[in-house]
């Protein structure tokens, strides 16, 4: 896992993790899959995963500054099965990271990518948690702690946390809360992921952590652009481009990784 960081790399970098900030700023989420998906369509997959956890911290930060004092307590009492199982999933998915072959890893991203975009598209409806007996139960801790460490799992081998974004999502909580909420959960995971892949080896040296956290500064810059721009964009024309992009990418992937393009 290495990174050979010339001007115009740098350049490209920085220009992909501002455009994925905007797109969480403005949606609410997609940075992390935004961001990982289009730098894996340049760089090593398991790099590109391994670079963007600094930036990622540091955009979850900021958004959690959008849920007050009484919010976080509360929310975090509420999710805490959810958060602790992730943690857990996580580690165990950041340790598959390097030891899993280029192409494969390719391929995973770009269906992953698909799958995303499958699951937050609203053109054919899926299945949600219509009433209070389904949410009552996806409460539960067991229920919270199964999806947490399963998508633990597929976020730290592959930075997509779309089952914790969807299982959140089906609480039916207010906008603002819910971006709030989602960026409490991965502060948590991503907090742990900085100092875990310092200790798996993710960081092969000090150049490639500074690059990274370099590009926490494009990446947070880019979010407060999209928070400006949320109450000018339709929910519509957000979610169109959003997944319109991802979809591009995720194709790209699969194409790439299976040796077609």
């Amino acid at each position: 896992m290495t990174l050979a960081l010339s001007v115009e790399l740098a350049a490209a970098i920085a220009v992909v993790v501002a455009v994925a900030g905007a797109v969480n700023g403005v949606a609410g989420f997609g940075f992390a899959v935004v961001g990982t998906m289009a730098l894996a369509t340049a760089l090593d997959p398991a790099t590109a995963v391994a670079f963007m956890i600094l930036p990622m911290f540091a955009v979850n930060l900021a958004l959690v500054g959008d849920l007050t004092r009484e919010e976080l307590r509360t929310c975090g009492a509420r999710f805490a099965p959810l958060l602790v199982a992730a943690l857990v999933g996580t580690v165990a998915g950041m340790a598959l990271l390097d030891r899993l072959p280029e192409a494969p890893v390719r391929v995973l991203l770009g269906l992953v990518s698909l799958g995303f975009v499958a699951t937050a598209q609203r053109a054919v409806p899926l299945p949600v948690l219509a009433d209070a007996t389904d949410r009552e139960l996806a409460a539960s801790p067991f229920v919270m702690a199964g999806v947490g460490g399963v998508s633990g799992v597929l976020f730290g081998a592959t930075n997509v946390g779309v089952q914790l974004v969807a299982f959140v999502r089906s609480f039916d909580l207010s906008h603002g809360l819910f971006v709030g909420v989602v960026a409490l959960v991965f502060v948590g995971i991503n907090g742990l992921r900085v100092a875990a892949g310092g200790a798996l080896g993710l960081y092969p040296d000090a150049a490639f952590a500074l690059a990274s956290a370099a590009a926490a500064l494009p990446a947070v810059a880019g979010v407060a652009v999209g928070r400006r721009l949320r109450g000018r964009v339709s929910e519509r024309l957000r979610r169109g481009v959003v997944l319109g992009l991802l979809t591009v990418i995720g194709v790209r992937l699969v194409l790439g990784g299976a040796g077609l393009l």
